[in-house]
């Protein structure tokens, strides 16, 4: 990584990790100096980008630095900067009152952030400088998730694909639980269907920046339901520390039956029914496990319509024994889990249902459940 090679002068504000999530939320603003890219890949929680540099600017300057001389880099970075900056007051900025306080970083803490601080401050406003930057952020997100599911007491929320795992979760967050919903925080629902139509999933750091914030908003002090995920969700991948600490946490299991979890399937890969050949690429990918013949019933059920005989078919044959094998592989107390049974799959069967799981678990509920 290439640093905008300014004199790093002294900054009258600064702060160094490790940083709060609480401390991060006394800042009225979270800048990040970095390019465009940069910030893409992933970012402070609640950070807004406001580029010294853009991407193109950003590998000009390096490669000025590198085959010239910093000199020559400074003096073409300078101006570029300037402008940048003074563009940012005039639109990002400009409404910001005198009080207003916000923290800057950018990779390592050095010309990006510092210039810009510099100039936030001459305004007169109260901008900090992230000592170390991003880099020290990420080590500071790497060290905690090591740590972190360690305070907590996690209640896995396991059962048959097409139960309602999700929509349990979400049902438990609607109702004030704490809930741990790894497939939102990975765009992906798990499964080789899983893809989101239209939402590609984020990079690894911003998955790991994403959990970081979740859990750091926790109180160790109550239940974090989550489902009985694998060690990856789609192509990302859980911390071993967080996957480790499920997997010898108690477990509660959602039944349903074949009819309710049919029409539930339905309802999540809607997507699928106007886009039936991605769904026949993603069989094909099963090709290996099942054979051609079993992959071929199930594209006729496709090409024919059949989409209840093709979701029971996938449940009978694929879903539910792999399910089966890696659930009582990997989580110790799915066999002894208690069995909760799913009778009403509208969204206000599963608050009830969320509800009386919560108070259960000695959980608060602020949530006002439907009338019927």
């Amino acid at each position: 990584m290439i640093e905008l090679p300014f004199h790093r002068e002294r900054i009258e504000s600064s702060v160094a990790t490790p940083l709060s999530l609480a401390q991060l939320r006394e800042f009225d603003a979270i800048l990040d100096a970095r390019s465009p890219a940069e910030f893409a890949e992933d970012r402070l929680p609640g950070a807004i980008n406001a580029p010294v540099l853009d991407d193109e600017e950003r590998a000009r300057v390096g490669t000025v630095y590198k085959q010239q001389s910093a000199f020559e880099a400074k003096r073409l970075g300078a101006p570029l900067a300037s402008r940048n900056i003074a563009r940012h007051i005039d639109t990002l900025f400009a409404d910001k009152p005198r009080q207003w306080r916000p923290l800057v970083y950018c990779w390592r803490g050095g010309g990006r952030s510092g210039s810009l601080t510099h100039v936030l401050r001459q305004v007169g406003w109260d901008a900090a400088r992230l000592d170390g930057g991003y880099k020290a952020f990420r080590r500071q997100v790497a060290a905690e998730l090591e740590e972190l599911p360690e305070r907590f007491r996690f209640q896995v929320i396991c059962g048959a694909t097409g139960s309602g795992k999700s929509r349990l979760l979400e049902a438990l967050h609607e109702a004030g639980a704490q809930a741990l919903d790894l497939e939102a925080l990975a765009a992906h629902r798990g499964s080789v269907l899983g893809e989101l139509p239209d939402s590609p999933q984020p990079t690894q750091k911003s998955f790991e920046t994403s959990l970081w914030t979740t859990l750091s908003g926790f109180d160790v002090s109550r239940p974090v339901f989550v489902e009985s995920e694998s060690k990856k969700v789609g192509n990302l991948r859980v911390p071993d520390a967080l996957i480790t600490r499920m997997r010898a946490s108690k477990c509660l299991r959602l039944e349903a039956g074949t009819a309710a979890r049919i029409e539930l399937l339905r309802e999540d890969y809607a997507h699928f029914v106007e886009r039936p050949e991605a769904l026949a690429a993603k069989l094909d990918c099963l090709a290996p496990l099942h054979g051609a013949e079993r992959i071929g019933l199930w594209k006729s059920h496709l090409e024919g319509g059949r989409w209840d005989a093709l979701v029971e078919e996938l449940l009978e044959g694929h879903y539910d024994p792999a399910y089966r094998r890696s659930l009582l592989r990997n989580y110790v107390d799915a066999q002894s889990a208690v069995p909760v049974e799913v009778r009403d799959i509208s969204r206000e069967g599963f608050l009830a249902l969320a509800k009386r799981l919560a108070q259960d678990h000695g959980q608060p509920i602020s949530v006002k459940l439907p009338q019927k």
